[in-house]
């Protein structure tokens, strides 16, 4: 396995999350589709600032999409995942199903 750039849990969630929505995700949908998945609320600066950080990390593209007049005109910055924020995440993902299936069983 490759080593896998740093990618903390909110980062990781939010990355998630732009992938299950392909062509419609942006801060306000990313933000409510957090809070409806999690139970927990975030602001639009705090996902704006995860969104920008995973553009820089090189896991997100972003564009702008068209004016809508329920916006007042203006556009909104539409993100999406990279082949490279792709495989990442696989890698993350394979990590921790392998830890999982080493981990003990618990009855709870």
């Amino acid at each position: 396995m490759s080593e896998t750039p740093n990618l903390g849990s909110l980062e990781e969630t939010i990355l998630l999350i732009v992938l299950a929505m392909p062509d419609e995700a942006y801060g306000v949908s990313v933000a409510e589709e957090y809070q409806s998945r999690s139970g927990k609320t975030i602001s639009i600066p705090a996902i704006h600032t995860v969104l920008t950080r995973l553009e820089k990390k090189g896991f997100l593209t972003s564009k702008m999409g068209g004016a809508t007049a329920d916006r007042g005109g203006r556009k909104k910055r539409l993100y999406e995942i990279t082949p490279f924020g792709y495989k990442v995440l696989s890698e993350l993902r394979e990590t921790r199903e392998t830890l999982w299936n080493i981990a003990p069983k618990f009855n709870i």
